[in-house]
C-alpha cells in the first residue's frame, strides 16, 4: 500500500517558524548574531539619537552658534554655507546652504514649504529612520512652488486643500535637509536670502494654507551641551547600543525579507536581557565590531565601487534597500548622502602614486577641458582633513567648483586645481585648493548629474604629485 503524505507549502513570511522562546543560546551564538545587528542597526541607532538631540532645541536657533537646530517637526535654515567648527556631521559641502529637521510623523504630518527658486539649483533631502529617501522634491524634478505634506505610515487623516503633492514614509521617524545653492560672492549671498526665508516646515497643526517666512539671520545661538573634538560627534556608543536596539527595532518595520533577521535580534536581545554572561558577549560584540568593521569604514577607499583612478563612489546612497553594508559605511562617512540621480559623490584618499595624501606634498587635479563633471545643477572639489571637516587655511576655502567664478582655465581650455599646503604663486592663487600639513582626503560632488555620470561613463582625474 503507498503511502500518502501532505506537504504544506510555506507561503508568506509570518507562516515561516522562527527561534523558539527560551531555548538556551551560546554566547558563541550570541556574538555572531550580535555581529550582524550591530552593523545592520548602526545606521538607525544614529538616526535616533541625532532625532534625540534635536527634541532638545527649545526654539529655531544655532546649536553652539554654527549648526541649525531646532524642535522637532520643524527645520532651521542656515544664512550662509556651514561652517568649519560644525560636528554634527561628517563631509559637509560648501556650495549650498543648510537647512535641518527631524520629524515624528507618529504623532501628525507636516509641511513642507517650496518657495520659487527661479533659476537657482535646489534640493530637499527627506529620508526616513534607514536614511532611504522618501519624497522627491527639488529643480531636477521639477516640483513646483507651493506647500507639501510628509506623512507617517499609520496617518489616517485627510490632506487638507492647497497641498501640491503628500509623501508616506515608512518610519515615523525622518529628517528633512534643504540645500540651496549658492555662488561664492558677496551679491549671490544677499541675492538668496529672501528664498531662504521661504523654506519653512512645520507641524500639520499650524497649516493655514498660507506662505509663511522666518529671518534666519536673526535666530539665537544655543550653547554647544558638550565639548566638541576633532571628530563628528559620537552618535552610537558600542556599550549603550544593545541596549538602544529594541526600541529601534520597534520604531523600524522590518523590510520585506527582513523578517528573519528581526527574529533572529530578538532571539539573542531577548536572552541577553535574561542572563548577564550573553549580555557580557553582546558588549564585547559591539566594542569589537566598531573598532573592526565600522572604523575602517570611514575611508572613502574601503566603500563604494571603483569610479577610475583611484576615486570610490556610492550607487546607491538614501536607497539602500537591504544594503547593509552601505547603508552604514555612508552613515559612518558621509551621513545624509543624497540619492545618484540627485547626487553623484567620488572619494579619494591617495594620489596617482598610491600614496596616502598629505599635506607635506603638492598636488594637481586637472579636468581636460570638457571634462569637469557634467552636472545640469553643479559640481565642486572638496577638501577634508583626516576627520573628513574642513580644514581651517589662510584663504577660508575649504572647496572650489561651479561656485568659482575666477577659476582660470589653462591656454588648452582645461582645469587645473592646486592641492598644497603653500600658495602655488599669485598667478594660481584662484585656483588654490589649501591643504592641511597633515593628511588629508578629496571629494568630487555632481549635482544633478548628467547620464555620462550616473551611467559610469565620466571618470574622475587623477591626482598628481608635483613635488
Amino acid at each position: 500500500m503507498k503511502m500518502q503524505t501532505e506537504t504544506k507549502h510555506v507561503k508568506t513570511a509570518a507562516e515561516v517558524p522562527g527561534p523558539v522562546p527560551g531555548a538556551p543560546l551560546s554566547k558563541e551564538y550570541v556574538a555572531a548574531i550580535g555581529r550582524i545587528a550591530y552593523i545592520w542597526g548602526w545606521p538607525l541607532a544614529n538616526m535616533q539619537n541625532r532625532h534625540k538631540m534635536f527634541s532638545l532645541a527649545p526654539e529655531s536657533g544655532l546649536m553652539g552658534g554654527v549648526l541649525p537646530v531646532g524642535p522637532i517637526g520643524h527645520a532651521t535654515m542656515l544664512s550662509d554655507y556651514i561652517k568649519p567648527e560644525q560636528r554634527f556631521v561628517t563631509s559637509p559641502n560648501q556650495d549650498v546652504v543648510y537647512g535641518a529637521g527631524f520629524l515624528s510623523l507618529d504623532t501628525q504630518p507636516v509641511i513642507v514649504q517650496v518657495p520659487d527658486f527661479g533659476d537657482r539649483f535646489w534640493v530637499y533631502q527627506i529620508v526616513d529612520q534607514r536614511t532611504d529617501s522618501f519624497a522627491f522634491l527639488g529643480k531636477q524634478y521639477g516640483s513646483k512652488p507651493g506647500l507639501y505634506l510628509l506623512a507617517g505610515p499609520n496617518w489616517t487623516g485627510e490632506t487638507p486643500a492647497g497641498i501640491v503633492k503628500a509623501f508616506r514614509s515608512s518610519t515615523d521617524i525622518g529628517a528633512v535637509f534643504p540645500r540651496v545653492f549658492q555662488d561664492d560672492n558677496v551679491e549671490d549671498r544677499a541675492a538668496i536670502q529672501p528664498l531662504l526665508n521661504q523654506v519653512m516646515v512645520y507641524p500639520l497643526s499650524e497649516y493655514t494654507g498660507k506662505l509663511k517666512t522666518k529671518n534666519w539671520k536673526t535666530i539665537p545661538s544655543f550653547p554647544q551641551p558638550e565639548k566638541q573634538g576633532s571628530g563628528e560627534t559620537q552618535w552610537v556608543v558600542p556599550e549603550k547600543y544593545f541596549d538602544q536596539l529594541a526600541s529601534v527595532m520597534d520604531q523600524v518595520p522590518a523590510l520585506p525579507g527582513e523578517e528573519a533577521l528581526y527574529a533572529w535580534i530578538r532571539s539573542v536581545l531577548d536572552a541577553a536581557a535574561k542572563d548577564p554572561a550573553l549580555k557580557a558577549a553582546l558588549l564585547e560584540t559591539a566594542a569589537a565590531t566598531e573598532t573592526e568593521v565600522i572604523k575602517p569604514m570611514f575611508e572613502f577607499r574601503n566603500n563604494g565601487v571603483a569610479a577610475g583612478n583611484g576615486w570610490r563612489t556610492q550607487k546607491n546612497a538614501a536607497c539602500f534597500g537591504t544594503d547593509y553594508f552601505q547603508r552604514t559605511a555612508c552613515a559612518k562617512g558621509n551621513m545624509f548622502s543624497n540619492m545618484p540621480n540627485e547626487t553623484m559623490y567620488f572619494g579619494q584618499d591617495f594620489d596617482s602614486n598610491g600614496d596616502r595624501l598629505s599635506g607635506t606634498k603638492a598636488y594637481t587635479v586637472t579636468f581636460a577641458k570638457g571634462e569637469t563633471p557634467p552636472t545640469d545643477g553643479f559640481w565642486s572639489l572638496t577638501l577634508y582633513n583626516e576627520t573628513h571637516f574642513f580644514a581651517p587655511n589662510v584663504l577660508n576655502r575649504f572647496s572650489l567648483g561651479t561656485k568659482n567664478k575666477s577659476l582660470k582655465t589653462n591656454p588648452d581650455g582645461s582645469l587645473t586645481v592646486y592641492v598644497q599646503a603653500s600658495s602655488p604663486g599669485p598667478d594660481k592663487e584662484s585656483n588654490w585648493l589649501p591643504a592641511p600639513k597633515e593628511s588629508f582626503s578629496l571629494y568630487i560632488r555632481a549635482y544633478w548629474p548628467k547620464a555620462e555620470i550616473t551611467e559610469g561613463k565620466w571618470t574622475p582625474p587623477a591626482i598628481k604629485m608635483v613635488k
